[in-house]
């Protein structure tokens, strides 16, 4: 991103708080005409600056999700073994995020539950079954002290 100028990094700012804005209130918002304020946004997404927009969805009960942090080790750490392992975790949508790390431990991932048993249920069924995984360490989130803009709801 060091090569954007000011206006760009705006446009990201307000498109990180609100995907959904409209096209027209974002180029009011930057000081850009609408169909300026669109070439720029192309020119991000072709650029590989923006990769892409989701939605945050929650529960109904007001999303009352424990955040479980996992620290895993694997048995070896080549870049076959690697591969397989990141190639299983994107295969399971409970598992919301996914870093390679150093330290000391290969990897950690995200994850969001209901309860002690919700998460049982990720462990066994997806946790330890992942390739390779010599070490699965879990700890869960008393409560969120601090939830970014992009994850507000």
């Amino acid at each position: 991103m060091s090569g954007l100028d000011a206006i760009d990094r705006n446009i990201i700012r307000l498109l990180r708080l609100n995907a959904r804005m409209s096209n027209t209130k974002l180029a009011a918002e930057v000081g850009l005409s609408p169909s300026a304020c669109l070439r720029r946004i192309n020119l991000l997404e072709q650029g590989g600056v923006i990769r892409g927009y989701t939605a945050l969805v929650g529960n109904a009960d007001g999303d009352n999700a424990i955040a479980v942090i996992i620290n895993i080790t694997l048995e070896r750490q080549t870049e076959e073994h690697l591969n397989r392992f990141e190639a299983a975790v994107r295969k399971h949508p409970e598992i919301q995020e996914c870093y390679l790390m150093t330290g000391g431990s290969d990897y950690l991932l995200r994850v969001e539950v209901e309860n002690a048993g919700d998460f049982e249920r990720i462990h066994k069924e997806i946790l330890a079954k992942l390739p390779g995984v010599l070490r699965i360490h879990s700890s869960f989130s008393i409560r969120n002290v601090l939830v970014s803009r992009a994850r507000r709801r």
